[in-house]
């Protein structure tokens, strides 16, 4: 009777140490690696199955969007690269003619195409081509080349008016759109026979220094200022100078059938940074004025006119230019909305 129960307490105590040995059990060797083995196996299987993620993200994204997704998953392919020993390096072509269209010598556009030999064309170059290379027959306009894309997106380009002194550099791409707002934008002399071409201000300063003024020929004026001068019917032009600003404005007159066309330019770029200028020009006789307002075109270069211009110009009737060559006109030259007063 006093035996069974010492037997009974002492299992129960056996059982209890078992208990506990089984809840803390001991790791050995074999088992420790067993489970670095399968962690490992997990780690793999979750870099697969991101991996493959990323590459179905890859497939259904457009490489000519922008938008957040691609932004993040480049963001996530960026933070597995190994890190530079060294920070990189950006790089400006000082010719973009590298990077033109081999096929119509355009700047290349994405999708840029290669074909099997590695020869480029442009989107629209292999419709026309019929997806044919134009250098090697081969075919073409079903492999885009990627670097060349990464390229063009990225690489920057100096400014084709830098020789006028423009210092600005711009994404391959977004260069045509700078250049056609670049105030560095060349101009030339209104000048017969002169060559000079430069910038609008490097043009105004050629001008007040070479050209010496000529009654009839080259004038000077102030702005919001009557002047009078002399137009001949035949193609004829007077260029003037604003005293202080340097700007040069080209009047011409050229005769047709229905009478004389007279414009008024400027010799400047398109930009913003370039206010517009109007003018308020009338032609003078001894029993009538005509006289008309209307803004002043920025051109950078005065040429032969061939055709009727179809805004910003006055048509003096035939009856008004009367017989002689040279017709007495005035003009009136200020800022953008003033040849409503003038």
């Amino acid at each position: 009777m006093s035996t069974s129960p010492r037997r009974d307490d002492g299992r129960r105590a056996s059982d209890r140490g078992s208990s506990k040995k089984q809840r803390l059990p001991h790791v050995s060797g074999n088992e420790s690696s067993d489970d670095s083995s399968s962690a490992e196996e997990d780690d793999v299987g979750s870099q697969n199955g991101s991996t493959e993620s990323c590459e179905r993200v890859l497939l259904v994204l457009s490489d000519d969007s922008d938008s957040d997704e691609e932004i993040r998953l480049t963001d996530i392919l960026r933070s597995r690269r190994p890190q530079r020993l060294s920070p990189p390096k950006s790089m400006t072509l000082p010719n973009s003619d590298v990077l033109d269209c081999p096929c119509c010598f355009e700047p290349l556009k994405r999708p840029v195409f290669q074909c099997n030999n590695g020869h480029l064309a442009c989107y629209s170059c292999c419709t026309k081509l019929k997806k044919k290379c134009s250098l090697c027959a081969m075919p073409i306009g079903d492999t885009r080349c990627r670097p060349i894309e990464k390229v063009i997106k990225t690489c920057l380009v100096a400014c084709s008016n830098a020789k006028y002194g423009c210092k600005q550099s711009t994404r391959y791409d977004k260069v045509a759109n700078h250049e056609k707002l670049c105030v560095f934008a060349p101009c030339s002399c209104p000048v017969r026979n002169c060559n000079y071409v430069g910038s609008y201000k490097n043009l105004n300063n050629h001008f007040r220094a070479t050209h010496k003024r000529i009654p009839g020929e080259i004038m000077s004026f102030v702005f919001n200022s009557p002047k009078l001068f002399g137009l001949d019917h035949n193609d004829d032009q007077v260029i003037f100078q604003e005293e202080k600003e340097g700007d040069l404005v080209v009047v011409k007159g050229f005769k047709r059938s229905d009478g004389v066309y007279v414009t008024v330019r400027r010799i400047a770029p398109i930009v913003k940074e370039i206010p517009k200028l109007s003018c308020s020009i009338a032609r003078l006789k001894a029993h009538s004025t005509l006289r008309l307002g209307f803004q002043v075109e920025n051109v950078q270069k005065v040429g032969e006119q061939q055709v009727q211009p179809e805004d910003n110009f006055m048509l003096i009737p035939s009856h008004m230019s009367g017989c002689c060559h040279c017709m007495k006109m005035q003009i009136c030259i200020g800022n953008e909305d003033d040849y409503t007063r003038i």
